[in-house]
């Protein structure tokens, strides 16, 4: 009996080792949580620091029944073509629940939230893989092309002008997966890195990055290193006092509502690149046909010649996406923006 109840306490233990850190961060078991997490925060995206970083919108996090802010940084994917579907809040039974990111080949749904910096809700308009290496679209990314060579422009269409950082319940986003968010849900992912997890940890020990002190205002809200919250390369929350300052005033600087609400071309290292707009209502239906990446038309990019492999419709001659986009590959091409 007594070698019966070990092998148990054993196996439960084993099973805790398990489950994934960023969610066991978020959410301890049992806990319900009536309170509504703080609006998404405006603030500036810090330079990417080199070829090949990811951009990884920061979130609200729950700890010790307080909500706290885990700053949007740039990390190293797990693996070439990896894309990172951020994490989300949803109402649900009574409560909020974290649904946690992930790394994969596209983007799976994140709640409608948008996140900014080509995360405005459906998909991914910050840039794609192509070769091996990836493309930042200089639109919604601030990008140093001193630093970082592989860019283009593409302006992405904003129509969303909310600040929800959870969907359903009131005052959230009332958005649904559509078919590609499903099927990427289906597909194998990768959990948030060790450098992730240990960002957010960094995260949870600063108490002023918690709603009780800083009034959902964070004086760090983005920075260019994970686990990097001073020096150059750490912008605040423009609602914070004393924000930080960004280390460098290139690309964009409007925040979260730089990115496209409506989704449109979405980002995928699977080639048919998208054309264009896309979705044009927000976090709700898709009016162009085809709700995801391929081969999606409507609204955005016009003319200019097709790349004879995967990858960019419409655009400069040639092919590639309008504005300079590089020609063939995989990935998504962006829309317009108009904020």
């Amino acid at each position: 009996m007594r070698a019966i109840r070990s092998i148990g306490l054993l196996f439960f233990a084993v099973l805790m080792l398990a489950l994934p850190r960023t969610a066991s961060a978020q959410v301890g078991v049992g806990v319900n949580i009536s309170v509504a997490p703080p609006a998404i925060p405006v603030y500036t995206q810090p330079p990417v620091p080199g070829d090949g970083y990811m951009w990884t919108p920061g979130y609200w996090a729950w700890r010790d029944g307080d909500y706290f802010w885990v700053p949007g940084t740039w990390v190293r994917p797990p693996f070439v073509g990896g894309l990172w579907t951020p994490g989300y809040w949803g109402w649900g039974g009574g409560f909020y629940a974290w649904h946690p990111g992930y790394w994969g080949h596209h983007i799976g749904f994140y709640g409608g939230i948008n996140y900014g910096f080509g995360y405005g809700g459906v998909g991914f308009w910050g840039g794609y893989w192509r070769g091996g290496g990836f493309f930042y679209n200089r639109t919604v990314t601030n990008v140093n092309v001193n630093v970082v060579h592989n860019t283009y422009n593409s302006t992405v269409v904003n129509n969303s002008s909310g600040h929800a950082s959870f969907n359903g319940g009131n005052g959230g986003t009332n958005a649904q997966p559509n078919k590609e968010e499903q099927a990427a849900a289906g597909e194998k992912h990768s959990p948030a890195t060790s450098e992730q997890s240990r960002h957010e940890g960094a995260a949870a020990g600063n108490k002023s990055q918690y709603v009780a002190a800083n009034h959902g205002n964070p004086s760090v809200a983005g920075t260019s290193k994970p686990g990097a919250f001073s020096g150059n390369g750490v912008t605040g929350s423009k609602g914070a006092a004393g924000n930080a300052k960004s280390g460098s005033s290139a690309g964009n600087t409007e925040g979260r509502r730089s990115g496209a609400s409506g989704g449109g071309a979405r980002s995928s290292n699977g080639g048919n690149g998208a054309n264009g707009g896309g979705n044009r209502n927000g976090t709700g239906g898709n009016k162009s046909g085809t709700p995801h990446a391929n081969t999606q038309k409507g609204g955005g990019q016009a003319g200019g010649g097709r790349d004879g492999g995967s990858g960019n419709r419409g655009g400069a001659s040639g092919g590639g996406a309008k504005g300079g986009a590089p020609k063939g590959g995989d990935g998504h091409r962006g829309g317009r923006e108009t904020q």
